[in-house]
């Protein structure tokens, strides 16, 4: 059976997850309880819940956790544009960043309309 490692979903996650906690340690140091730990934990959410909503058994929870993936990577794309306007992050790698995000939540919404035709044919 395939691991959520091989979701494409979960690989673009991972890497912009990878990608914004690299950025992450050269913000301002004043900046580490404010937005460094949202973007954080945020970035690390979304791949987290493609891997556990693509292992949970039931049909709702799946869907369910996906749902919260979804949130998460749009909640990103809030922080991206925040960064941007503090400052931190040049117009052209905040539009990268939100466009990968938009990919991603495309990509569950995708997913979640295959597990929803899987569930009821």
């Amino acid at each position: 059976m395939p691991t959520f490692k091989e979701l494409r979903i979960w690989q673009e996650a991972n890497k912009l997850m990878a990608e914004i906690h690299q950025f992450a340690r050269t913000l301002p140091i004043d900046e580490r309880f404010r937005i460094r730990d949202q973007i954080e934990r945020a970035s690390l959410s979304v791949a987290a819940n493609i891997a556990e909503g693509y292992r949970a058994f039931y049909y709702k929870d799946k869907i369910k956790i996906f749902y919260i993936a979804r949130k998460e990577a749009s909640e990103m794309q809030s922080h991206i544009e925040a960064l941007f306007s503090k400052n931190y992050l040049p117009r052209n790698r905040a539009n990268e960043w939100s466009n990968c995000y938009e990919k991603v939540i495309a990509g569950i919404n995708n997913f979640v309309k295959y597990i929803r035709q899987k569930n009821y044919h």
